[in-house]
């Protein structure tokens, strides 16, 4: 069995050497380090500690220095700082800046200074072991729902690929496609991939909100700003912080907003509203539209250059009909997840059924597959969602040729998909059981 490994970093090689015997005698593998630069170098090039020993006071770059620069770098690093004196300003700093404890170096004759320093390094390692764990078993769960939905179609393989390529950097990525093809999981996809996974992923819909509240969601505001804003508030991209911001609805923001987010864009910084106190910002931004944004440009209704700075990477998630032969992976996906979330037998779905699925044009893309199927699992009965589909395939069939995209019936078929998953889907809890389309 592997031994942890802590990192002791103290300028004092005397206690330094101290503390790598009292480790070693405990089963540690220990690692010392004279200056917290030296540490973060080689945390960049190597294995991270299971927990790190770091002295307050050092030359250079001081304890809480280091600390800072590591929790920026490494959120889940668990970090014991260790001071000759208990000085409460300087515990309080600590913890705010995310150490896992704070310990006065031993030097009382009762050993009692050795046993608080067992029990926090004991602590911390067993708190790392259970991040690891439950970050090994989020990835495994994320990777599992990505295959099953993922699919295997040539332009899907495509968009995994690209995905790949650029998640470790930070350019800005926009994804188009129709209404409830996938877009926030491709979002969410480039974020788990990312130097950023464990930093916040925050979404906002642009279309949910009026341009006055929607820049108030965005950039918060101070007491009193305007009429309603009775306390200070933190907007999305404080929120997101050193993680990513989903704008989804990009081409729904008004332009006189779009300004703003350009000077954001651009600089890395903004204001709340009511405030002239500039915050810097560091968010990766990964925008979604189903609009026509090169139309709305010759109409003036978006900013040429907000477009382009947008447009660094481009993904174009295809329409559930352009690749039917994920239709029958998702439908069985879709049974098992709310086969457990509701509490009902994971019945198969019928051959009937399955084929009506493969000759349907899908105009609600996967959102409408999913509604569907919550419904044959709810009420534990096909025939509402075959009456469904045979009516509006019956529907599009008899009415006249024109361009499908934008025929009326086609259109009523995706405004009931969308009344159905208002319906279904507002009962749907955050978290694991959230619906990505």
């Amino acid at each position: 069995m592997k031994k942890p490994f802590v990192a002791i970093v103290d300028d004092d090689s005397g206690f330094a050497a101290y503390l790598r015997t009292f480790l070693s005698l405990r089963g540690y593998e220990a690692r010392t380090y004279t200056r917290g630069d030296e540490l973060l170098a080689s945390m960049k090039q190597g294995e991270a500690p299971d927990a790190i020993l770091l002295d307050v006071m050092m030359p250079g770059l001081d304890g809480l220095a280091t600390l800072r620069a590591l929790k920026a770098s490494r959120p889940e690093a668990q970090v014991i700082m260790l001071s000759g004196r208990n000085q409460a300003s300087t515990i309080v700093e600590a913890v705010r800046l995310g150490a896992a404890d704070y310990v006065v170096k031993p030097d009382d004759p009762e050993g009692l200074g050795e046993i608080a320093l067992d029990v926090a390094i004991k602590n911390a390692i067993e708190k790392n072991r259970l991040v690891s764990e439950l970050t090994e078993l989020r990835q495994q769960l994320s990777d599992d729902e990505d295959r099953s939905v993922w699919g295997n179609s040539e332009k899907m393989r495509g968009i995994g690929t690209v995905i790949e390529q650029v998640a470790d950097s930070d350019v800005t990525v926009l994804i188009r496609g129709e209404s409830g093809v996938g877009k926030e999981l491709v979002s969410r996809a480039i974020h788990q991939r990312s130097t950023r996974r464990n930093r916040p992923f925050v979404k906002v819909n642009c279309a949910a909100l009026p341009a006055e509240l929607l820049e108030s969601e965005l950039f918060g505001h101070e007491r009193g700003a305007f009429t309603g804003a009775a306390t200070t508030r933190i907007g999305k991209f404080e929120q997101a912080d050193t993680g990513t911001l989903m704008l989804d609805e990009i081409g729904e923001m008004k332009p006189a907003l779009q300004a703003k987010l350009l000077h954001v864009l651009q600089d890395a910084e903004f204001t709340k509203l009511g405030s002239n106190k500039r915050i810097q910002v560091d968010v990766r931004i990964v925008a979604a539209t189903n609009r026509d944004l090169e139309t709305m440009l010759e109409s003036g209704e978006f900013r040429e250059d907000l477009y382009y700075r947008l447009k660094v990477i481009e993904l174009t998630v295809p329409a559930l009909r352009e690749r039917p032969d994920e239709v029958p992976t998702l439908t069985d996906f879709f049974v098992a997840r709310y086969s457990r979330k509701y509490n009902r037998p994971a019945r198969p779905i019928t051959d009937h059924l399955r084929q009506l699925f493969l000759q349907y044009e899908w105009p609600g893309n996967i959102r409408e597959l999913e509604n569907m199927i919550k419904r044959v699992v709810i009420l534990q009965d096909e025939q509402l969602v075959v009456r469904e589909i045979e009516r509006n395939m019956q529907r599009v069939a008899q009415a006249p040729a024109p361009a499908a995209a934008h025929h009326p019936v086609v259109v009523a078929a995706a405004a009931a998909a969308a009344a159905a998953a208002a319906t279904i889907g507002d009962t749907e809890a955050t978290g694991e059981n959230r619906a990505f389309w």
